[in-house]
C-alpha cells in the first residue's frame, strides 16, 4: 500500500450540502514538499521548475498536489491518477467528464479548495488586513450601486466591504473561467447577512448564482459561487 501524501487539508464547516470546502496552509517543510511532489504530473513539475522564486515554487507543488489528494479521494484514485485538464481559457476540470467540479485559490501561504457536483465552482481568497485604494478599485470593477453603498461606510469599514465584493465577484468569474475578463462593474452585489448578486449580463444571470461566505480561521475573507447553467456541459 502506498504510503498517504502529507496533505493535510482542513475540511471548512459545511454551509451547503451542494459544497464542500478545505483550506490548506502552504509553508511546508522540504521532505513533504519532496513527497508531495511524486503525485505531480510532468506537465506540473514543468510548470514547477519555472516559478523564479523557490518559495513560489514549493506553494505550487503543495497546493497542486493537496488538490489532487483531495480529488482522489472523492473519486476513488490515486492523487497521481487523477485526470486534470484546462479549457480554452484555461480553466481547470476533470478531464474524463465528471459531473465533479472543483476550483482553487490562494493567498499568502494558504490555499481554499472547494467542490460540487452538477454546477460549476469557482472560490477566492482574501486576507482581511490586506490594504489597497479602495477608492481607485471601486472606480474600476465596482458598480455605481456598490460605489454609493461603500461611499456610506467609514474607512475601515468601506476597505472591508470592498474586499467581501471583490471576492464574491473573483469566485465568479474564476466558475466561468472569464478571470479578468469578467464584466465586473456590470455584476452588482449585495452583501450582509446573506451575499446575493443582484444583476448583471448574461452568463451572470442572478437566478443561476448562489454565493456563499465561507468561514476560515485567521482573519480571511473567503466565497464561494455556485453557477447553474442548464447550458453546461
Amino acid at each position: 500500500m502506498s504510503k498517504p501524501l502529507p496533505a493535510r487539508p482542513v475540511a471548512l464547516a459545511k454551509v451547503s450540502p451542494s459544497l464542500d470546502a478545505w483550506t490548506c496552509e502552504l509553508a511546508r517543510s522540504a521532505s513533504d514538499i519532496e513527497a508531495l511532489a511524486t503525485a505531480l504530473s510532468s506537465a506540473e513539475l514543468e510548470r514547477a521548475a519555472r516559478f523564479g522564486r523557490p518559495e513560489l515554487r514549493d506553494r505550487y507543488i503543495v497546493g497542486r498536489a493537496t488538490l489532487r489528494v483531495l480529488l482522489g479521494a472523492r473519486l476513488g484514485v490515486m492523487p497521481g491518477d487523477v485526470v486534470i485538464a484546462r479549457g480554452p481559457r484555461g480553466r481547470p476540470y476533470l478531464g474524463d467528464a465528471r459531473t465533479l467540479d472543483f476550483n482553487v485559490s490562494h493567498t499568502d501561504a494558504i490555499a481554499l479548495f472547494g467542490m460540487t457536483s452538477g454546477q460549476r465552482i469557482g472560490v477566492d481568497i482574501e486576507h482581511a488586513d490586506r490594504q489597497l485604494n479602495v477608492d481607485g478599485v471601486a472606480r474600476k470593477f465596482m458598480t455605481p450601486r456598490e460605489q454609493a453603498r461603500l461611499a456610506a461606510l467609514d474607512v475601515d469599514a468601506r476597505r472591508r466591504a470592498l474586499l467581501r465584493i471583490w471576492t464574491c465577484k473573483e469566485a465568479m468569474s474564476k466558475a466561468t473561467g472569464d478571470a479578468l475578463s469578467a464584466p465586473f462593474r456590470r455584476l452588482d452585489v449585495s452583501i450582509g447577512k446573506t451575499l446575493r448578486l443582484d444583476d448583471g449580463p448574461p452568463p451572470y444571470t442572478p437566478a443561476r448564482w448562489r454565493l456563499i461566505a465561507l468561514e476560515v480561521p485567521g482573519g480571511y475573507l473567503a466565497t464561494a459561487a455556485l453557477w447553474h447553467d442548464d447550458d453546461l456541459p
